[in-house]
């Protein structure tokens, strides 16, 4: 097929979880003999060497900033709420491209890969078959941000976004979730809404377990971008809320915190029990050297590339409820789940005192992603659903 894919992101660097899809999907799209235009926001600076074999044709494009009476215009205007010509878009560079590209090749259907930063464009790649991917519901993760905060801004963000989410997917065919909770989130607002949930996957041949090297003892690893607030809330909650309480039982316990851009909080907790070691070039050794991978996340949306890549890695995982979003993993079989701090606790303490759980584990998180959650898989579901709306 010939697709043009509008991306709110460009497919790199790969640390940044949403780049994850577009790059994979692509690349394994490409490899089958579909040809892919990409739009993309972004640095137009940006180096496109490491995805560009990918894409017949490449063009990013900066993004226009929205203000917050932007959100609310649209809100009060339903006739204004699909932008009709170039002049009514949010980004006016986007729209020309859309129109320079249809004015170039000729496609099957348009992919859009996410939310309110791509949606405008549905009347600008009419009359082409088209579906989008939002990753998950911005409702779903504000809900969960304000029943934790309780602060009036993200009360009053919550409103906008489920204003924006009762309609701003109807004009797709299809709206393609990470997550199960996305997409029951979803129709709770649009019933009607036609809601596909497609998973991540998982690069099987990069993300292999080291069989050749033990697991270094008593060491928690959780690994995220911490440009993200949820994941600098599960990190600081693991070294300061768990792991003290580890160590009156296993004194010798200790947690790695591995991840682009810690904040000066997260930077402060660096000592002899807890390394803060930034942004690495390989996450792989330390996934590989883990005793545990520990995921308390209580925030956020959407499917968790993090626990994923453990899961691939054969590293035993501990993980909240909220972290296994959209991840068919069951408790004491491929995870252990813990939904509290004292959960968490008792979890890694089993876990460190018990070998034989911990191979149970790690061999059954690996057969799970082998299974269910390769890149390959995926896209073998998105050209399922692509011939679908095409037809």
């Amino acid at each position: 097929m010939r697709i043009l894919l509008i991306s709110r992101c460009t497919p790199y660097p790969l640390y940044l979880g949403d780049r994850l899809i577009v790059y994979h999907l692509a690349r394994e799209l490409a490899a089958r003999g579909h040809k892919i235009d990409l739009l993309a926001f972004g640095d137009p600076e940006q180096d496109c060497t490491p995805f560009a074999e990918h894409f017949r044709d490449i063009h990013i494009i900066p993004e226009s900033p929205r203000g917050v009476g932007s959100y609310l215009r649209r809100l009060a205007n339903p006739v204004g709420r699909f932008p009709a010509v170039e002049a009514e878009a949010w980004s006016p560079d986007m729209w020309q491209a859309i129109k320079r590209a249809f004015d170039a090749h000729a496609y099957d259907l348009a992919h859009l890969f996410g939310g309110i930063h791509v949606y405008e464009f549905a009347r600008a790649v009419e009359p082409l078959p088209m579906l989008i991917t939002p990753y998950e519901s911005y409702t779903l993760f504000l809900s969960r941000l304000a029943a934790k905060n309780g602060d009036v801004g993200t009360w009053l963000r919550l409103q906008v976004a489920r204003e924006f989410e009762r309609w701003m997917f109807t004009p797709y065919a299809k709206t393609v979730v990470v997550a199960d909770r996305d997409r029951d989130e979803l129709l709770r607002l649009n019933p009607k809404l036609p809601v596909e949930v497609i998973s991540n996957g998982i690069d099987l041949s990069y993300f292999t377990p080291q069989t050749d090297q033990p697991r270094d003892p008593a060491t928690l690893l959780f690994t995220g971008n911490f440009d993200y607030a949820p994941n600098v809330d599960a990190a600081i909650r693991l070294a300061i809320d768990i792991l003290p309480r580890v160590r009156q039982v296993i004194p010798d316990a200790k947690v790695q915190l591995v991840g682009n851009k810690p904040p000066p909080e997260m930077c402060a907790l660096n000592s002899d029990t807890v390394s803060v070691p930034g942004r690495v070039p390989d996450i792989r050794p330390y996934l590989a050297k883990a005793s545990a991978f520990v995921s308390p996340l209580r925030l956020g949306a959407g499917i968790k590339n993090k626990v994923l890549e453990a899961l691939a890695m054969a590293c035993p995982v501990i993980a909240s409820p909220l972290s296994l979003d959209g991840i068919d993993a069951r408790d004491s079989h491929e995870v252990l789940v813990a939904d509290s701090d004292a959960a968490v606790v008792d979890s890694i303490i089993r876990l460190l005192n018990n070998h034989a759980l911990a191979a149970q584990l790690g061999a059954y998180g690996r057969k799970l992603i082998e299974d269910h959650y390769s890149w390959g898989i995926v896209a073998d579901r998105y050209e399922a659903l692509y011939q679908q709306i095409v037809r």
